[in-house]
């Protein structure tokens, strides 16, 4: 079967039901695993260069707070009947996040093929985990497709049990930095998963852009920094779109150097099975607690440029600091 995928979490679908080698094209953003799609031929574009840009000119050019930006992104309609796929993976939950399903339908339409297209529009934790089954199904490996599903669950189910009964932190996850905005859809979950309380969003929610004085007046005892599509290098560069902000030195989670930046667009932002690994690496920056692997720097680490109001930034280890008042136990392997 011929595998053509315009989103990355489908990509990293295929990639979990064993059937990477099938996929013939893919989107410009389609990025994992590396040394998988690599050479996999791209047939998606965007007008924009976004290393280019600030977060600002990046939201602006997508269409703002109205996200509408999907006319920015291009289909390449003749290397699309090339490949002649299959099937066709793309979304229609974000439109700033991939070519917009309308597109993805009618350039099927004129291509002379039997070509399926599935959409993907997951909200929460269990909507991901379901979107494997349903690719699956489709790909016709519906039993290998609920066997990990099954196994994804048990690590969510374990991540739970490892964090039970601690003090649940008060923790706002912030998913772009200008404007403010928000993690919804599955991150709350993913958040409650590891044993915090997300503020500022529900599950499942589309969020909107935030004040400021919403992040102050909620007073986070935690706070995650993972703006969508971002890696944490990005992020870092910049950093002072927060720590400039009035007040921000007086918020608790600046205060006990809890202040985190993790790695958005592989374990976040993205509604496939990494967001389990997203939930593993969240109860280590919660509690401490090892879920899985161990977390690295490059999951997950301090943001540094925010020293804490009451003292330099110690550290019990190269990304997890040991702060006054934060429930850091021992990790548990």
């Amino acid at each position: 079967m011929r595998i053509v995928s315009l989103l990355p979490a489908a990509t990293d679908i295929v990639a979990e039901l064993g059937l990477i080698a099938q996929l013939a094209g893919r989107s410009h953003e389609c990025d994992w695993p590396p040394e998988a799609v690599a050479g996999v031929p791209v047939v998606t574009g965007a007008d924009f260069a976004p290393d280019d840009l600030s977060s600002r000119e990046i939201s602006d050019a997508v269409g703002g707070a109205t996200h509408s930006g999907s006319s920015l992104y291009t289909l390449d309609t003749d290397a699309l009947a090339e490949l002649r796929p299959d099937v066709v993976l793309t979304q229609d939950l974000c439109d700033v996040c991939a070519v917009s399903y309308a597109k993805v339908t009618r350039t099927v339409r004129l291509l002379d093929a039997d070509t399926r297209v599935l959409s993907l529009e997951p909200r929460t934790l269990d909507d991901v985990l379901d979107c494997l089954v349903t690719v699956g199904d489709l790909l016709g490996v519906r039993e290998r497709a609920e066997q990990r599903r099954a196994e994804l669950r048990e690590r969510l189910d374990r991540v739970r049990r490892l964090t039970a009964g601690r003090a649940r932190p008060r923790v706002v996850a912030i998913e772009w930095l200008d404007p403010l905005w928000p993690a919804g859809h599955w991150v709350p979950e993913q958040i409650t998963c590891a044993g915090g309380e997300p503020l500022l969003a529900t599950p499942g929610e589309h969020t909107k852009p935030m004040t400021w004085d919403a992040v102050r007046a909620a007073r986070p005892d935690v706070v995650l920094v993972l703006p969508c599509g971002f890696p944490p290098e990005r992020t870092l560069r910049e950093q002072e779109l927060l720590t400039g902000l009035p007040g921000w030195a007086e918020l608790p989670a600046v205060r006990t150097g809890s202040v985190w930046v993790l790695d958005g667009p592989a374990y976040f932002n993205r509604p496939g099975p990494r967001v389990v690994r997203g939930a593993e690496v969240l109860a280590h920056v919660l509690h401490g607690v090892r879920a899985g692997d161990a977390v690295t720097a490059a999951e997950a680490r301090p943001l540094q440029g925010a020293p804490a109001a009451d003292g330099p930034n110690g550290s019990d280890g190269p990304d997890r600091p040991n702060r006054p008042g934060r429930p850091n136990g021992p990790e548990t392997g």
